[in-house]
């Protein structure tokens, strides 16, 4: 069985972070960027994004697999807002 949308062994995979339409930002992981951010904004996408609207998309590091990825989104995900936006803006955070 030929799956296009199966992620080979030598994926990159992406953790981004998204604007919602009231601010607040969500963090996420995908293989394809431009898919996933289609799936947001058509309301398919997870629950919070169909609840808060997924503006833009603010922040993306590339990973070389899809471990990677998901250890980096919890650790994004564990920051405080103000980290996430020096994080967003390259900025060191000082609260």
């Amino acid at each position: 069985m030929n799956n296009k949308h199966a992620p080979s062994a030598t994926t990159e995979y992406v953790v981004y972070i998204l604007e919602c339409e009231d601010g607040t930002l969500y963090t996420g992981i995908t293989n394809d960027l431009a898919r996933r951010l289609v799936t947001h904004r058509e309301g398919k996408g997870s629950k919070y994004t169909r609840a808060k609207g997924a503006v833009k998309v603010v922040y993306t590091e590339q990973l070389m697999s899809r471990s990677l990825a998901l250890k980096r989104e919890i650790e994004i995900k564990r920051l405080k807002r103000p980290e996430k936006l020096a994080l967003i803006h390259g900025t060191p955070c000082v609260e």
